[in-house]
């Protein structure tokens, strides 16, 4: 977890700048990961970081990146997992992904927005 505390004004999440979630990663470890030793990598990575920053974030494109990491990138991202097994809970991710598929679960976009939204440090503004 980051220490110190990000007090920007406002910091930017550019949409064009990736077309997955390894890019989001890259996109995140850029804006606020600059001086740590690691890298955000997971879901749980990145929301791990949230709690070290406090800071208004307009996320620019968010209408891209919610195509780009919407229901067929999120589909791949539980079947691979659900490919991989263990150390994941297979029957866990199954029901996200059956769930998905059955237009009740959350797209990767959705998770990240939720996470972000947690956050009371935290404003997001969609753009």
């Amino acid at each position: 977890m980051i220490n110190k505390k990000q007090n920007d004004k406002m910091t930017v999440i550019n949409g064009s700048h990736f077309s997955n979630l390894e890019g989001f990663y890259e996109e995140i470890a850029e804006l606020f990961m600059k001086d740590e030793n690691w890298k955000v990598g997971t879901l749980d990575g990145f929301n791990d970081i949230l709690y070290g920053i406090e800071t208004d974030i307009t996320w620019e494109n968010s209408q891209k990146s919610k195509e780009d990491l919407g229901f067929e990138v999120t589909k791949e991202f539980y079947e691979d997992k659900i490919r991989l097994g263990k150390p994941f809970n297979v029957k866990l991710i199954q029901q996200k992904l059956d769930d998905l598929v059955e237009g009740k679960g959350q797209t990767l976009f959705e998770i990240l927005i939720e996470m972000m939204e947690s956050h009371k440090n935290i404003r997001l503004i969609l753009d």
